[in-house]
């Protein structure tokens, strides 16, 4: 009876161990690729036609994650004083709802207030008009600047010791020596590992694309 409790408890202990070690230790040295995002734009079909006329569709230029593809259309975004930024690329397919995703030097040079945002969340952020060859629109909500994020496989969450939501701290090892903190992972079967940060976070660190960062925290 001893004998099974001993080995019981040193199951039980190896387990404890291993656990505290792994949440000490969540994703530590775990090396991700980085992909740069340029300013874009995701459209709901209303607003592909309302752009590019009636029964338009999207076509594709070259595949991306998820899904998803960056269209050979691109449209010119416009803020307040009519400051307005030219052939940004449209994002596909298309989406129940129109998001436009830009840097804060994007944002000042258009003149509006933009939050900080995970893809998805428009709801009382920055208005912005979009104009297309056939035509304009004018959007209440939709534009942000998105935050910065780490894209998985399950199996890639498995060997770093995350889970879909988790937050971690990541460091680029190089002259900057930056760490961004703060980086949210999104886990998902059609995900291909890469964090992804803007065209801002990427010249004040000096990451190129396809350039690996640490996840240390």
């Amino acid at each position: 009876m001893k004998r099974v409790e001993k080995k019981e408890l040193e199951a039980l202990t190896r387990l404890v161990l291993s656990c505290v070690q792994s949440q000490q230790q969540k994703g530590n040295g775990f090396q991700v690729p980085v992909g740069v995002s340029n300013r874009h734009i995701h459209l709901s079909q209303e607003h592909v036609e309302a752009l590019f006329g009636k029964g338009y569709q999207l076509t594709k230029k070259k595949d991306l994650m998820g899904g998803q593809f960056a269209s050979n259309e691109c449209c010119t975004i416009v803020g307040l004083k009519l400051r307005a930024i030219e052939n940004v690329r449209i994002l596909g397919p298309a989406r129940k709802k129109t998001q436009v995703e830009i840097s804060s030097t994007d944002a000042r040079k258009l003149g509006i207030n933009v939050p900080i945002r995970e893809s998805g969340d428009i709801a009382g952020s920055a208005p912005i008009a979009i104009v297309g060859p056939k035509g304009a629109i004018y959007c209440q909500e939709g534009c942000i600047v998105a935050a910065r994020h780490i894209h998985m496989s399950p199996a890639d969450a498995a060997a770093c010791g995350v889970n879909d939501g988790d937050y971690v701290s990541v460091k680029v090892e190089n002259e900057r020596g930056t760490t961004f903190n703060n980086v949210k992972i999104r886990v998902d079967e059609s995900f291909t590992l890469e964090m992804h940060i803007d065209t801002d976070e990427a010249n004040a660190s000096e990451i190129k694309q396809g350039d690996k960062v640490t996840i240390v925290k």
